[in-house]
């Protein structure tokens, strides 16, 4: 298994830089396509309007839309100059997610930004990472701003048994197989859950399955219960993981805001990539 076709979303109002290196860094670890890709759409005031001035901004509008565009083809084929024998790029004028969602049929991952809340981001400027995750069938690399290189040095799995997290550590496995230091987590989320010794043994599992893969790792269930995101972050800080890997979880955007969340937690923190899948 390995990731033969990367795809980097560029963002229309959010710098793009790092996630065009680490997406460049992709590229050349697993000798990989790369496609860039990039939509934005009108804003809904211009449809509220009529006559002539709804025209001129309507043309305006889309004239900027498409200048944009060029922009950051441009900006894309300047990165990854020199990182792959074969490059694409693809764009529309359509709301950024649906757009991204339909074109990752074509890919193995996506690379896309992180680091602003989901429910502050402008949906016709740029995909949210939590509309991508929920939507997209494909794993989901988010890059925060400030980091600009894959730190394969130590990784973390947030472990959970369930059927998104199985999903993700199969999608993880060529990165995974790349990681100098493994670490499998899962946090016991109350007393009244499966219990600390049943995690431990799922955990054994999952620490025995990565090692049929030739994948030494090491597995972790912290004696105290509840704050999964909180704990997470500070394993994760404590193993100098570059990237966390977990399952996504949650059915609406929404519905993360409104209970919180370890998956919003990942998609907005800014230390390291998340790597994520549902």
């Amino acid at each position: 298994m390995t990731y033969s076709t990367v795809m980097v979303a560029l963002a229309f109002d959010q710098p793009n830089a790092c996630r065009l290196s680490i997406a460049a860094e992709l590229a050349e670890r697993f000798e990989s396509r790369l496609i860039g890709i990039a939509a934005s759409e009108l804003s809904p005031p211009v449809y509220y309007m009529s006559g002539s001035q709804a025209e001129r901004l309507m043309v305006e509008g889309l004239a900027t839309i498409k200048q944009r565009l060029s922009d950051l083809e441009a900006e894309f084929r300047q990165a990854m100059s020199g990182h792959t024998r074969e490059l694409q790029w693809r764009s529309a004028i359509e709301q950024p997610s649906r757009y991204i969602v339909q074109q990752a049929r074509a890919a193995d991952i996506v690379v896309c930004g992180a680091g602003m809340s989901s429910l502050l981001s402008d949906p016709f400027a740029s995909a949210a990472p939590a509309d991508l995750v929920m939507e997209i069938g494909r794993p989901l690399l988010v890059v925060p701003p400030n980091v600009c290189r894959i730190d394969l040095s130590s990784v973390l799995v947030a472990w959970k048994d369930n059927p998104e997290a199985r999903r993700a550590i199969v999608d993880a496995l060529p990165l995974l197989r790349q990681a100098s230091h493994v670490t499998v987590v899962e946090i016991v989320e109350s007393e009244e859950d499966h219990g600390r010794a049943a995690a431990l043994a799922g955990v054994h599992d999952v620490v025995d399955w990565l090692s049929r893969h030739h994948i030494h790792a090491i597995g972790e269930v912290p004696e105290h219960t509840g704050d999964v995101s909180r704990q997470i972050t500070d394993i994760a800080r404590q193993v100098g993981a570059g990237i966390v890997v977990a399952g996504a979880y949650g059915r609406s955007r929404f519905r993360e805001w409104i209970l919180g969340g370890v998956t919003q937690h990942l998609l907005e923190q800014t230390s390291r990539c998340a790597f994520l899948a549902r």
